[in-house]
Formats: structure tokens, sequence, C-alpha cells
């Protein structure tokens, strides 16, 4: 009653709550005729609010996924993929990282722990030789170097969104991995499978927010490679950006919180000018890419590198 009351004769509502509360936001914003943003990369949350955008009242729209990966990541893939004649293959690869890393792991906290541990321990969506299917976490360990700097990357849970839905029975390989320095993978295998901490998830959780400090210094990697036909030709496309941290207003932001906000902000301001399907359920992937990165919040994802 308290949350509905609290709702009440708003237009928007936006959870950046922890996952587990978001299907309860989402259903009081229904009842109360408000439309419903969230940030949460959780597929099974993103489920719950799709049922409960099926008794959406005309003008109210339900857009879970709105941050970075699924969010920006998202929009950037389904722009690139729609260049081309015919699909091969579509990767995404993103990643939040210190700029100073200091420790083993080469990694620092800087945003939502649970969610860090659903991407590292929950089956992953993808496409492969054009059908869906489930691939483990923290596997499909590759390599790659951008700008300069070596990195590491591998399957982790959630960041695809809806996109596997959108793009099946239309591309051979879909994938999305998540962006480390070197040598991090191999000690998250250690955690969560050889010690088993993925079946007990409070105490991962422990051990991280106890020993791993949060940094604001932070920088976000996305890089999206396409490849498919063009005019009969084999083409391959690819957007890579850096964000980094810096202050606004006198405060210091990190690079995850500028591209969260600016995600579900740019988004929130193309529902209220019109530019969204106006009622029900809405993928990321039906964002204009054009209209997004043009906008007043979508600059900050305009660091593009060359």
């Amino acid at each position: 009653r308290q949350l509905a009351a609290a709702m009440r004769d708003k237009q928007v509502v936006i959870s950046a709550l922890s996952f587990h509360f978001n299907p309860m936001v989402a259903h009081v914003a229904q009842q109360v005729g408000a439309s419903y943003f969230d940030l949460t990369e959780d597929i099974k949350t993103t489920e719950s609010v799709r049922e409960i955008a099926k008794r959406s009242q005309p003008g109210q729209i339900f857009m879970p996924q709105c941050g970075l990966a699924p969010g920006f990541i998202s929009i950037v893939a389904n722009h690139l993929a729609g260049k081309f004649d015919q699909l091969d293959s579509v990767r995404m690869r993103v990643g939040a990282l210190p700029q100073f890393p200091t420790d083993a792991l080469k990694y620092n906290l800087t945003w939502s722990t649970d969610g860090l541990i659903n991407e590292y321990c929950n089956p992953c969506d993808a496409i492969h030789e054009e059908r869906r299917i489930e691939v483990l976490p923290l596997e499909g360990l590759e390599h790659f170097s951008l700008d300069g700097v070596r990195y590491e990357a591998f399957n982790t849970s959630g960041g695809l969104g809806t996109l596997c839905e959108a793009l099946d029975g239309k591309v051979r390989e879909l994938n999305y991995k998540t962006v480390r320095y070197q040598g991090h993978c191999d000690l998250v295998r250690f955690l969560v499978n050889d010690l088993r901490l993925s079946e007990k998830r409070d105490v991962l959780k422990k051990i991280l927010e106890d020993a791993v400090p949060v940094t604001f210094q932070d920088v976000v990697i996305t890089f999206c490679t396409v490849t498919g036909t063009r005019k009969g030709q084999l083409v391959q496309m690819s957007d890579a950006r850096k964000v980094y941290s810096r202050e606004f207003a006198g405060e210091s932001w990190s690079a995850i919180q500028i591209t969260t906000a600016a995600g579900i902000c740019a988004v929130i301001d193309m529902h209220a000018a019109g530019q969204l399907p106006d009622r029900g359920f809405v993928r990321q992937e039906q964002v204009c890419f054009e209209q997004f990165i043009d906008s007043r919040f979508g600059k900050y994802y305009q660091s593009k590198l060359s």
C-alpha cells in the first residue's frame, strides 16, 4: 500500500533496486497505471516483468534491462545488425573495469554484488549454429586487444537481454561475454566452481564485499562486432567505446554509474517524446540507435574508438 501511494499519479516508475524486488515494483506500477523501467540483468526477473506487461493499460509500457548490458549494448548490436543483408555472427563484449587494478583479480567492485554473482553463476543465453542454446558461465574464454590493452572475455549471464529472441532464425552465432583484465577468469572459476561458492552465494558475496574494494575510478568498455553479407560480400563491422569516470557538479561519478544512468534516462526521454512503442513490453532492440546516441543523455556514450 505504501508503494502504491508513492507511485500514484506518477507517469514513470524507475526501479534501481536489487533484482529481487523488481517484479513487486512492476506489479504495483501496473496497478497505478505508471510506465515501468528497470536496470536488471536477471533473466527470470525480466520474464516476470514481461508477464505483468500483458496487463498494461493504454500508454503504459514496461521496459526492463535499461542499463549498460543489457541495455546500450543491445541497442548498438541491433543497429549494426540492421546494416546487413544477411547476418552471420553478432558478438557483444562489455566490461566495467578499474583504471588502476592492484589485486590478483585485477578487479574492483563497481556495481551490484548480487548482479555480479548472478552473471558469474547463472546459465547464459546464446545462439550457436542457428540454434538457441544455454552455455555455461565462465566458459568460452578468449583474448583480444583494444586500444593497445590486452583483455580477456568469457561467458556471463544476462547481457544479451532479449536479443536472442529478436535475432532467432536470423543469425548463425550470437553471444555475449564480459570483459576483464587477463587472469581474472581463472581466479573466479576457482571461487565459483572449485570452492563451489556458486552454491553458497551469500558466502561469496561476503567474501567479495569484505576483500574487494569499491572504486569510482573505472572505465567501461563496449565492443560489438557483427559479420554478414552486404551486396554479396562478406563484411565485418565493429563498434568500440570507452567511457571513463568523471566529475559532475563537484561529485565523482564512476563510469558504470554514468553509463547506467545515461542508458535509462535516455529511453525514458524517448518514451516521453513518443519515440517508443506506446503499450506493453518494450525490448532494448526496439530503440532507434540514432535517436538514443544523439539525445542529451546518449551523448555520454559518444567516446567511440577510431
